[in-house]
């Protein structure tokens, strides 16, 4: 059972628009950095620097395959936020309007 705080640092990672992508983009496919870069038009170390704070806090896991790194959701022991995500628009929304419907399914 998670406490009071460790459910409003959860929530708080949501309050960011970047972060709240990448989680939402996550709930159809697990993506790699290249990726986010690409689509979010961020740098890697910034892409990386959310990731992190989202790993840290236990709502996406990391699977290395090669050099790249895949990160998928990881939201089902946290019924709010899998709540808030499922209210988000899809992947296909999301990329339509960032004017990125031609994403790569894989880093190269």
């Amino acid at each position: 059972m998670q406490t009071i705080y460790e459910a409003a640092d959860k929530l708080k990672l949501l309050g960011d628009k970047t972060r709240l992508t990448m989680l939402a983009l996550l709930k159809d496919r697990e993506w790699c950095v290249c990726e986010f870069v690409d689509v979010l038009e961020m740098s890697q170390p910034g892409i990386s620097q959310h990731l992190r704070k989202l790993k840290d806090q236990g709502m996406v896991k990391e699977n290395k395959r090669g050099q790249w790194v895949y990160y998928s959701l990881h939201v089902d022991d946290t019924p709010y936020i899998k709540m808030v995500l499922d209210a988000m628009p899809d992947s296909k929304e999301i990329l339509r309007t960032l004017n990125k419907v031609d994403v790569p399914l894989i880093c190269s």
